[in-house]
């Protein structure tokens, strides 16, 4: 597949949209419409059989959902994968992790966005006091078991496809 042009339809800090021609291998054309957002890293904080959670509402589905902690980089800052996850645990909740291991990267929704995650275990957790951006102010964070959270996902609770991805991550991780 090759690209024959492309134009940015949208922008804002958060986001560009882009609308891609490409030239397909039988020589026809399509049109993709492409949502290029940062990557972000995803944590799972991990304690005494149980996560650290967070919820919030969430404008585009309209409720409030809880959630790992997650994020990008935002106002002209940057790092690796690492110091992201390290810093939005940190803004998220407060905790700061003696153990990060990544988990593995995953594509969001890659039939239409460029974005991708690092998702990362947090272990041998500290508590401090979270430092949450502006979008952020009605954001809790708590400690559920393992049992609540299975609880919350099967209740519609955690609805957060990257959330879901990475409780499937950790739980490939896990020894038998």
């Amino acid at each position: 597949m090759e690209q024959l042009s492309s134009r940015v339809v949208y922008r804002n800090p958060w986001m560009t949209v882009r609308e891609d021609e490409v030239l397909l291998a039988d020589g026809r054309t399509a049109t993709y419409g492409v949502v290029d957002k940062p990557d972000f890293a995803l944590v799972v904080p991990r304690q005494d059989n149980g996560f650290w959670v967070v919820e919030q509402f969430r404008y585009a589905f309209g409720r409030r959902a809880v959630e790992f902690p997650q994020g990008s980089w935002g106002d002209g800052a940057s790092g690796s994968p690492v110091e992201l996850a390290q810093a939005e645990l940190r803004e998220e909740t407060g905790l700061a992790a003696g153990r990060l291991t990544h988990l593995g990267r995953l594509g969001t929704a890659y039939g239409f966005c460029s974005q991708r995650m690092d998702v990362f275990l947090a272990e041998d957790l500290t508590k401090g006091e979270p430092d949450r951006e502006h979008t952020e102010q009605d954001m809790t964070h708590h400690w559920v078991s393992d049992d609540e959270l299975r609880a919350l996902v099967r209740s519609g609770e955690v609805c957060d496809a990257g959330t879901l991805a990475a409780l499937a991550l950790v739980s490939l991780s896990e020894p038998k």
